[in-house]
């Protein structure tokens, strides 16, 4: 971490009277997490999304295709 990080984060710390460690924590919860109801909003936004596609394979098919595929064979040296 740069040192001018690192002296933020001590200051913020200071001001706080909390850990480093803490802030961190807290600044990850926030930016990667967010709040709980925008989390559900998003997922419930995404669920789906794909159901209607016409351009994309079907996924049961390719999946058997690779299910009957001859490299399980090969790779066991049949």
């Amino acid at each position: 971490m740069e040192d001018d990080l690192w002296k933020a984060l001590h200051l913020e710390a200071r001001r706080e009277k909390t850990t480093i460690s803490d802030l961190v924590r807290r600044a990850v919860r926030e930016r990667y997490w967010g709040n709980r109801e925008r989390r559900r909003e998003a997922m419930n936004a995404f669920v789906g999304i794909w159901q209607n596609r016409n351009d994309l394979a079907d996924a049961e098919n390719y999946v058997r295709n690779l299910r009957d595929d001859e490299r399980l064979d090969r790779l066991r040296g049949q």
